[in-house]
C-alpha cells in the first residue's frame, strides 16, 4: 500500500541506516558547518557578505523562534548564535504563555519547541499530529504542517490493521517517512533516564518500555539509609 510513496523516502531512511548528525563536541564543527553550507547552495542560497540571501529574490534567509520561558529562550538563542555562523539571521521573540498559545495553534508562528506525547500503541491520534487534514485546520498538533500522501497512507494502514504484524510495519513505515521529512530538530535525547532515589526505595528489576514508573516502587522498611 505504500509503495507508490517510498521514492520520496530518503534511502538512509528506508535501509535503517538513518542516524542524527554528530558534531565533533566543541560547539563550532567546521566539517557540519560546510555540509550545512553545500545543502543550503544547493537548495538556491548564496553570500552576499556574511548573510545568506536567496539567489533568485534576493530575499535574506531570516526567520523567527516563539518561546514564552526561560528555558525555550537559552535553546533559542543558543541555536540562533550557531545560525548566524551560517549566515542565518534568527529573532527571538518572548510572549507570555496566553499569546504562545493563541499563536501555535492558529499557526502563527515560524518555529516553536514542542512535545508530542506518544503511547506505546498508537491510534487514532496520528492523523492529528502529522495528517494532511490537520495541517489546514487550526488548533491541531500538526505544528509543522505536514502535507503529505505517504504520511496519510501510512496512518490508514495502520488504523485499518487487524492483526499485530500489519500494526508494527505500517507504525514503522510512518516513522521512517517523518524522519524523512525532517519536520523537528530533535532536543533532549538522552539514552537513559537518569533518576535520584534512597536506597530504602526499591524498584522492579526490570522497567517499563516507556521508563520508570514510580508508583510501582515500594518502600523496603528493613533497608536504613545511613
Amino acid at each position: 500500500m505504500l509503495a507508490p510513496y517510498a521514492a520520496s523516502v530518503r534511502p538512509d531512511v528506508m535501509d535503517g541506516s538513518y542516524h542524527l548528525p554528530v558534531s565533533d563536541g566543541s560547539g563550532r564543527d567546521r566539517k557540519a558547518l560546510g555540509t550545512a553550507l553545500t545543502l543550503l547552495e544547493q537548495a538556491g542560497y548564496a553570500f552576499k557578505g556574511t548573510h545568506l540571501h536567496n539567489r533568485k529574490t534576493g530575499e535574506p534567509l531570516t526567520f523567527e523562534i516563539l518561546v514564552s520561558t526561560r528555558d525555550q529562550e537559552r535553546i533559542a538563542l543558543a541555536y540562533s548564535r550557531d545560525l548566524k555562523r551560517a549566515g542565518i539571521e534568527v529573532s527571538v521573540r518572548v510572549v507570555d504563555a496566553v499569546q504562545f498559545d493563541q499563536r501555535r495553534l492558529a499557526y502563527d508562528f515560524d518555529m516553536i519547541q514542542n512535545r508530542w506525547d506518544q503511547s506505546l500503541s498508537p491510534g487514532n491520534e496520528q492523523a492529528f499530529y502529522w495528517g494532511s487534514q490537520a495541517a489546514d485546520t487550526p488548533g491541531t498538533r500538526n505544528y509543522m504542517g505536514a502535507h503529505d500522501p505517504a504520511i496519510d497512507a501510512a496512518i490508514n494502514a495502520m488504523l485499518e490493521a487487524r492483526e499485530r504484524p500489519d500494526f508494527v510495519d505500517a507504525v514503522r513505515a510512518l516513522d521512517r517517512v517523518l524522519m524523512s521529512g525532517a519536520y523537528a530538530i530533535p532536543l533532549y535525547n538522552p539514552p537513559a533516564q537518569w533518576i535520584a532515589r534512597w536506597n530504602r526505595i526499591k524498584s522492579p528489576s526490570r522497567a517499563a518500555l516507556s521508563g520508570y514508573l514510580p508508583e510501582t516502587w515500594w518502600f523496603n522498611s528493613q533497608k536504613q539509609t545511613p
